[in-house]
């Protein structure tokens, strides 16, 4: 599945069913930055999976606080639409793969 980009708006109607990930991160972010291409990537590899990304910047206040973000980046794990779980900080490849697969009840 495509990567998606969310905003206070939007994303409640793209947390849905199966396992979603969403990645909340800024610009200004250095890790963030490099994390980027990686949960991108891996998108790629993972068509069963929804991958959203969030940026957080003045416009998208209500969710990050709603969700208690306190730092970037972070991904929260939706399973139908529920969160089940947070990870914050920068993550390889191989990382998020395991991850995935454990929430998906593979590993």
């Amino acid at each position: 599945m495509a990567l998606e980009h969310a905003n206070d708006t939007t994303i409640d109607t793209l947390i849905g069913k199966g396992i979603t990930l969403v990645d909340f991160w800024a610009s200004w972010c250095g890790p963030c930055r490099m994390f980027g291409p990686i949960f991108e990537a891996t998108s790629n590899k993972m068509p069963d999976v929804t991958f959203i990304k969030f940026e957080i910047d003045e416009a998208n206040r209500r969710t990050p606080v709603k969700y208690g973000i306190r730092s970037i980046p972070s991904v929260l794990a939706f399973k139908d639409g529920e969160l089940v779980e947070a990870r914050t900080g920068l993550m390889d490849e191989d990382t998020l793969i395991d991850w995935i697969n454990e929430l998906k009840g593979t590993n």
